[in-house]
Protein backbone atom coordinates (compact mmCIF):
# COMPACT_ATOMS: atom_id res chain seq x y z
CA UNK A 1 0.00 0.00 0.00
CA UNK A 2 1.42 3.27 -0.91
CA UNK A 3 2.37 5.74 1.89
CA UNK A 4 0.31 8.38 0.65
CA UNK A 5 -2.41 6.77 1.12
CA UNK A 6 -1.47 5.58 4.28
CA UNK A 7 -0.82 9.60 5.23
CA UNK A 8 -4.07 10.21 4.32
CA UNK A 9 -5.65 7.70 6.24
CA UNK A 10 -3.92 8.75 9.41
CA UNK A 11 -4.56 12.59 8.33
CA UNK A 12 -8.29 11.83 8.72
CA UNK A 13 -8.03 10.00 11.82
CA UNK A 14 -5.93 12.83 13.64
CA UNK A 15 -8.35 15.51 12.23
CA UNK A 16 -11.60 13.27 13.65
CA UNK A 17 -9.88 12.66 17.00
CA UNK A 18 -9.02 16.31 17.47
CA UNK A 19 -12.49 17.65 17.35
CA UNK A 20 -13.60 14.95 19.17
CA UNK A 21 -11.05 16.13 21.66
CA UNK A 22 -12.12 19.32 21.65
CA UNK A 23 -15.79 18.37 22.00
CA UNK A 24 -14.95 16.17 25.33
CA UNK A 25 -12.41 18.94 26.53
CA UNK A 26 -14.94 22.05 25.78
CA UNK A 27 -17.50 20.02 27.92
CA UNK A 28 -15.52 19.30 30.87
CA UNK A 29 -14.23 23.24 30.69
CA UNK A 30 -17.60 24.56 30.81
CA UNK A 31 -18.76 22.29 33.40
CA UNK A 32 -15.84 23.98 35.66
CA UNK A 33 -16.72 27.43 34.59
CA UNK A 34 -20.08 27.06 34.73
CA UNK A 35 -20.82 25.01 37.25
CA UNK A 36 -18.28 24.99 40.35
CA UNK A 37 -16.73 27.44 42.02
CA UNK A 38 -13.26 27.46 40.20
CA UNK A 39 -11.87 27.75 36.68
CA UNK A 40 -11.51 24.59 34.50
CA UNK A 41 -7.52 22.64 35.16
CA UNK A 42 -4.90 23.85 32.89
CA UNK A 43 -4.76 20.21 31.91
CA UNK A 44 -8.26 20.36 30.22
CA UNK A 45 -7.24 23.76 28.66
CA UNK A 46 -4.08 22.34 27.64
CA UNK A 47 -5.75 19.63 25.98
CA UNK A 48 -8.06 22.22 24.34
CA UNK A 49 -5.47 24.42 22.73
CA UNK A 50 -3.19 21.23 21.32
CA UNK A 51 -6.87 19.96 19.56
CA UNK A 52 -6.88 23.57 17.54
CA UNK A 53 -3.17 23.75 17.18
CA UNK A 54 -3.84 19.82 15.43
CA UNK A 55 -7.08 21.18 13.26
CA UNK A 56 -4.50 24.45 12.00
CA UNK A 57 -1.72 21.61 11.55
CA UNK A 58 -3.57 19.34 9.65
CA UNK A 59 -4.80 21.89 7.26
CA UNK A 60 -0.96 23.26 6.60
CA UNK A 61 -0.18 19.85 6.44
CA UNK A 62 -2.78 18.71 3.73
CA UNK A 63 -3.06 21.90 2.00
CA UNK A 64 -0.41 23.74 2.01
CA UNK A 65 1.71 21.80 -0.58
CA UNK A 66 -0.98 21.18 -2.94
CA UNK A 67 -2.16 24.88 -3.27
CA UNK A 68 0.76 26.94 -1.59
CA UNK A 69 4.18 24.58 -2.62
CA UNK A 70 5.83 27.82 -1.97
CA UNK A 71 5.13 27.73 1.67
CA UNK A 72 5.65 23.68 2.37
CA UNK A 73 9.01 22.45 3.90
CA UNK A 74 9.88 19.30 4.93
CA UNK A 75 11.71 20.18 7.61
CA UNK A 76 8.60 22.60 9.25
CA UNK A 77 5.96 19.27 8.31
CA UNK A 78 8.32 17.17 10.34
CA UNK A 79 8.59 19.69 13.47
CA UNK A 80 4.59 19.80 13.51
CA UNK A 81 4.54 16.18 13.17
CA UNK A 82 6.69 15.47 16.48
CA UNK A 83 5.30 18.27 17.51
CA UNK A 84 2.11 17.43 18.14
CA UNK A 85 3.19 14.38 19.45
CA UNK A 86 4.71 15.73 22.50
CA UNK A 87 1.87 18.40 22.82
CA UNK A 88 -0.59 15.26 22.91
CA UNK A 89 1.90 13.11 24.93
CA UNK A 90 2.49 15.74 27.63
CA UNK A 91 -1.55 16.31 27.77
CA UNK A 92 -2.50 13.19 28.37
CA UNK A 93 -0.37 12.23 30.56
CA UNK A 94 -1.45 15.71 32.80
CA UNK A 95 -4.84 14.71 32.60
CA UNK A 96 -4.12 11.43 33.38
CA UNK A 97 -2.12 12.40 36.40
CA UNK A 98 -5.15 14.86 37.39
CA UNK A 99 -7.85 12.37 37.21
CA UNK A 100 -5.75 9.76 39.67
CA UNK A 101 -5.79 12.63 41.96
CA UNK A 102 -9.54 13.28 42.95
CA UNK A 103 -10.99 11.81 45.18
CA UNK A 104 -14.48 10.92 43.73
CA UNK A 105 -14.87 10.95 39.80
CA UNK A 106 -18.82 10.21 38.74
CA UNK A 107 -20.87 11.45 35.86
CA UNK A 108 -20.96 12.31 32.54
CA UNK A 109 -18.14 15.37 32.95
CA UNK A 110 -15.59 12.22 35.10
CA UNK A 111 -16.09 9.93 31.59
CA UNK A 112 -15.41 12.89 29.34
CA UNK A 113 -12.54 13.76 30.70
CA UNK A 114 -11.74 9.81 30.65
CA UNK A 115 -12.57 9.84 27.47
CA UNK A 116 -10.30 12.20 26.34
CA UNK A 117 -7.67 10.95 28.09
CA UNK A 118 -7.76 8.12 25.56
CA UNK A 119 -8.34 9.99 22.47
CA UNK A 120 -5.46 12.48 23.49
CA UNK A 121 -2.82 8.63 24.04
CA UNK A 122 -4.54 7.88 20.50
CA UNK A 123 -3.87 11.07 19.24
CA UNK A 124 -0.83 10.32 20.48
CA UNK A 125 0.44 7.42 18.81
CA UNK A 126 -1.01 8.67 15.62
CA UNK A 127 0.92 11.45 15.65
CA UNK A 128 4.10 9.53 16.01
CA UNK A 129 3.16 7.23 13.43
CA UNK A 130 2.71 10.13 10.86
CA UNK A 131 5.81 11.51 12.15
CA UNK A 132 7.91 8.37 12.04
CA UNK A 133 6.69 8.23 8.12
CA UNK A 134 7.85 11.35 7.18
CA UNK A 135 11.20 11.14 8.97
CA UNK A 136 11.85 8.08 6.70
CA UNK A 137 10.42 9.34 3.99
CA UNK A 138 12.57 12.35 3.82
CA UNK A 139 15.74 10.57 5.01
CA UNK A 140 15.10 8.40 2.17
CA UNK A 141 14.19 11.24 -0.30
CA UNK A 142 17.46 13.10 1.25
CA UNK A 143 15.54 16.31 1.89
CA UNK A 144 17.36 16.38 5.28
CA UNK A 145 20.26 17.66 3.94
CA UNK A 146 21.16 20.88 6.01
CA UNK A 147 21.81 22.97 2.57
CA UNK A 148 19.11 25.62 2.66
CA UNK A 149 20.49 28.67 3.43
CA UNK A 150 23.46 27.54 5.40
CA UNK A 151 27.67 27.64 3.92
CA UNK A 152 28.69 23.84 2.52
CA UNK A 153 32.20 23.70 3.70
CA UNK A 154 32.84 20.19 1.86
CA UNK A 155 31.59 21.27 -0.93
CA UNK A 156 34.53 22.15 -3.62
CA UNK A 157 34.35 25.32 -5.08
CA UNK A 158 31.38 27.03 -2.58
CA UNK A 159 31.72 30.23 -2.94
CA UNK A 160 30.24 31.69 0.95
CA UNK A 161 30.92 34.53 2.76
CA UNK A 162 33.17 32.21 4.74
CA UNK A 163 34.79 30.19 2.16
CA UNK A 164 38.79 30.00 1.87
CA UNK A 165 40.15 29.76 -1.36
CA UNK A 166 41.41 26.50 -2.53
CA UNK A 167 45.14 25.88 -1.75
CA UNK A 168 47.56 26.03 -5.34
CA UNK A 169 50.66 23.93 -5.95
CA UNK A 170 53.65 26.62 -6.56
CA UNK A 171 55.40 26.62 -9.31
CA UNK A 172 58.99 24.94 -8.31
CA UNK A 173 61.46 27.06 -9.62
Amino acid sequence: MSTSIIILGIRAAQLSFAFIVMGLTAYVAHWYNVDTMTTSPSQINWLLAVSLFTIISVLYLELTPRFLPRFSHPLVALGLETGNALFYFSGFIALAVFMSRLLFCRGSVCHSAQAAIAFGAMEFLLWTASAALMGKELAKSGSLKMNMNMPNFRRRGAKGPLSVPEMKESQAA
